[in-house]
């Protein structure tokens, strides 16, 4: 047996106290009475009451000892050690991701597993070398308390933590914590959330020791998924936005979606979305100036975080495209045509005259004077450091796969695509292949440094794609690709959690950050930075950073189908055939000051019982 309040203890020395009590001489009123015959009793009792006499057998004196030291022992919490014995180590990973705002328990699942967690803390057997680890998984995996057996530092960093409008990043806190438990055989991770957590392939073969603790117990949600502000293809002086509406529950649900820019109402329209579907929806808004864009679904449910989105979305501007090439109608008449506000010049190459001109360079089977320092297309061209271990040749390379879930590739087939010849390469770190042939790949996309490049290996001309369909779309996909506005929108508009970064054309000496709280943030910069940094974006809304005397708006917003999927799982899915079942938590220290009190209350009545027995 342990105890949780040893000092209690100190309260002991009231026993010698009710025995002193008894040993005192008790003060007695005189009174003359004729005879003493029938008053022997009361000269026995008064000659018992004498100081510092022999203690005689007394069943009050018992009774009222045993009643203190009971106490004594409630008082010190005593308790029997469970799992948690000598040497455990307990890691808690806290998920705190937006899903955990869920209000189908209260006030909040968030809170539930804080509870949960903090019950646990209560439990931990510290005297016997019990230790606790505390991982809080929001916006990133937090190490809020490292292994101690200290319970109000515990207790601290779980109160402490703050639930979050981002994704889930369980699998990052998840690697902590099994870098933890791997050396430890008596040692587990207890992980409190709903389940909703994809991406957990790579623990499948390791040995995680882990119970999940599950919260929540309804999935009445629905919400919006995606996002996104494009030109009106109809009207180029409209934005078309395109959003996702996702209903994970089993009947079909009514609300509006109401379209506001910069606070003000533009759109709304009345949706009903079908049960466990995705319901796609275009609205278009005129746009005057640059601004923030909202789309808000009034549906009450329990989940509001996923209810309202935001898009930064800057006026569209003619994309300048330079063309270098011999001649290729094909791509001359596919570039022309890839936007409506595409400004299209040819040239037989490409110098110094030309830089930064214009926004996207098309090199064309033509090696230039001087290489374009701004988003380029490369055809059959490639400088020397672009690709590692050189640029060889094969003859009929045959398409095997592409991606086609990249931007790039968007509706975009290689059925029945002949290429005469390519050029060989290797997979660069700075890019991803996008079109694959046995020996080499012949599509590669990415960015080396600030410059985006899209590669094609081979001379379209020598090939048959000029004259399939996906050739103009692809086009079009690269145009938008590399053009710098759809860059720059890329940065303005992130994830709750990920960093925002702007780049620096020159240096600046302060800079700050106003939240969707509307509370004004310095930021650090550093008079060398080629670029300004911020990572406090854990609340989804608009931001407005005031870099040097540049003001820029920027938005994050939370688009993610598993966090609007509420469900709370049963089991826990870590790859393709390991899964952990939720459970509920065992006690690992059971107490029993209950237990003593209750005992104490049941002697101070048998105490009561015989005093007035005693002297009735």
């Amino acid at each position: 047996m342990n105890f949780l309040a040893p000092l209690a203890f100190w309260f002991a020395l009231a026993l010698p106290a009710v025995v002193v009590f008894y040993l005192l001489k008790r003060k007695r009123v005189t009174r003359v009475v004729p005879s003493t015959l029938l008053w022997q009793r009361f000269l026995a009792e008064t000659q018992a009451s004498a100081p510092l006499q022999r203690l005689r057998h007394n069943w009050l004196l018992l009774l009222q000892l045993l009643l203190l030291a009971l106490l004594v022992l409630a008082l010190a919490r005593p308790y029997f050690s469970g799992k948690a014995g000598p040497g455990k180590l307990v890691v808690v990973v806290l998920d705190a991701s937006a899903s955990m705002q869920a209000t189908d328990e209260s006030p909040s699942r968030f809170e539930k597993a804080r509870k949960e967690a903090l019950a646990m803390v209560d439990g931990l057997a510290t005297l016997r070398g019990g230790q606790m680890v505390v991982l809080v998984a929001g916006a990133n995996a937090e190490v809020r308390q490292s292994a101690t057996s200290e319970k109000a530092a515990l207790r601290r960093a779980l109160e402490g933590a703050r639930v979050t409008d981002s994704p889930t990043r369980l699998a990052e806190a998840l690697r902590v914590a099994e870098t933890l438990v791997r050396d430890r055989p008596d040692s587990e991770i207890h992980l409190f959330s709903d389940g909703a957590i994809p991406g957990l392939a790579e623990f499948e073969t390791r040995e995680m020791r882990m119970v999940f603790h599950r919260v929540g117990k309804g999935g009445r949600n629905a919400g919006i998924v995606a996002f996104d502000v494009k030109p009106n293809p109809e009207d180029p002086s409209r934005r078309a936005l395109f959003l996702a509406l996702a209903n994970h529950e089993a009947t079909p649900v009514e609300g509006r979606i109401e379209l506001l820019f910069d606070g003000q109402m533009v759109d709304n329209k009345l949706l009903t979305l079908a049960p466990t579907n995705t319901t796609p929806v275009v609205l278009v808004a005129e746009q005057a100036r640059d601004g923030v864009f909202t789309a808000r679904w009034t549906r009450e449910d329990d989940l509001p975080a996923d209810n309202v989105a935001h898009a930064a979305s800057i006026l569209p501007r003619p994309i300048r495209v330079l063309m270098v090439s011999k001649g290729n109608r094909f791509l001359e008449k596919a570039l022309a045509a890839a936007a409506p506000n595409v400004e299209l010049a040819t040239a037989t190459d490409h110098g110094p005259a030309e830089a930064g001109r214009h926004d996207v360079v098309v090199l064309d089977d033509i090696v230039p004077s001087e290489w374009p320092t701004g988003n380029v297309m490369a055809i059959h061209v490639a400088p020397t450091n672009w690709f590692p271990g050189g640029v060889g040749t094969v003859e009929a390379p045959p398409i095997v796969s592409w991606r086609n879930t990249h931007p790039l590739l968007r509706f975009v087939s290689f059925d029945s695509v002949q290429v005469a010849s390519a050029m060989a390469v290797r997979q660069p770190d700075w890019g991803v292949g996008l079109v694959e042939a046995p020996q080499s790949q012949l599509v590669v996309a990415g960015e080396l440094g600030r410059q985006r490049i899209v590669w094609i290996g081979f001379d379209t001309l020598a090939s048959t794609w000029p004259l399939r369909v996906s050739f103009p779309i692809f086009i079009a996909n690269a145009v938008e690709y590399l053009n710098p506005a759809t860059a720059r929108a890329d940065l303005l508009n992130i994830r709750p959690g990920d960093a925002f970064r702007l780049p620096l054309s020159a240096p600046v000496a302060d800079a700050s950050v106003t939240g969707p709280d509307g509370k004004s943030r310095p930021a650090m910069v550093t008079p060398s930075a080629l670029e300004f940094v911020w990572g406090d974006t854990t609340q989804q809304g608009p931001y407005k950073a005031l870099v040097g005397t540049n003001e820029v708006t920027f938005a994050a917003s939370l688009l993610d189908a598993a966090e609007t999927d509420i469900r709370p799982r049963e089991t826990l899915e870590i790859g393709r055939f390991t899964e952990v079942k939720a459970t509920t938590r065992k006690d690992a220290n059971l107490e029993h000051w209950r237990w003593f009190a209750l005992a104490g209350l049941a002697v101070m009545l048998g105490e009561w019982w015989w005093f007035h027995r005693r002297t009735a």
